[in-house]
């Protein structure tokens, strides 16, 4: 027990550290722009049909700005929304099916998520982009501790590569990881793209 709150209590401080870094990192529109181009220029994100999409929200690595590009070129986009506690995936076709929601976070329009052709299940996904507060080299990745992301990917198919984005700011030495959490393909920042260990290597 005293092992987990260590490492529970390692994980706060490089939480902290890694929110204070990045609240304050310099010109992040266009670092995120860059950061998204790379994304963009992957062969993953070239083959994949489906792609996630995370909508971002305070200081993360903004991909709203983004998203209409991705729309045009004929991929199916999908972004998450939280509903009890959960992920679910919302088929996003036009900008304006989003509106400002809960925590000035932007998220599909209400009366939209209703409509089932609008759900798509996890395992349709060809490629996620995922959000994160800190990372490492070899993929590992703090989140923000309530486990959304995590739920979410323990579904998603084996085959499909996870991609998170971040400043190199966002960026440490080592991120500790418990049995359950998941490694990331690759780590996209402003200075590399690093290849994680994924879900291969639990």
């Amino acid at each position: 027990m005293d092992q987990i709150a260590e490492m529970s209590g390692r994980k706060d401080e490089i939480r902290k550290t890694a929110h204070a870094n990045r609240r304050d990192q310099e010109n992040k529109d266009e670092l995120s722009r860059s950061i998204v181009a790379e994304l963009m220029r992957l062969p993953e994100y070239d083959c994949a049909e489906t792609v996630m999409f995370y909508v971002d929200v305070r200081a993360e690595v903004r991909t709203r700005h983004d998203l209409q590009a991705a729309l045009e070129t004929g991929k199916r986009i999908v972004v998450p929304y939280c509903l009890d506690g959960e992920l679910e995936l919302f088929h996003l076709e036009q900008m304006d099916e989003l509106e400002i929601g809960m925590y000035e976070i932007l998220e599909p329009r209400c009366e939209l998520r209703e409509l089932d052709h609008k759900h798509v299940p996890v395992d349709e996904l060809d490629l996620i982009v995922v959000p994160g507060v800190a990372f490492d080299r070899n993929g590992g990745r703090a989140g923000h501790g309530q486990g959304y992301y995590d739920k979410l990917l323990e579904h998603a198919r084996l085959d499909t590569p996870l991609v998170a984005l971040a400043f190199e700011c966002q960026m440490f030495a080592e991120i500790p990881t418990a049995e359950h959490d998941v490694y990331m393909d690759k780590v996209i920042t402003e200075d590399a793209i690093y290849d994680g260990r994924g879900r291969g290597d639990r």
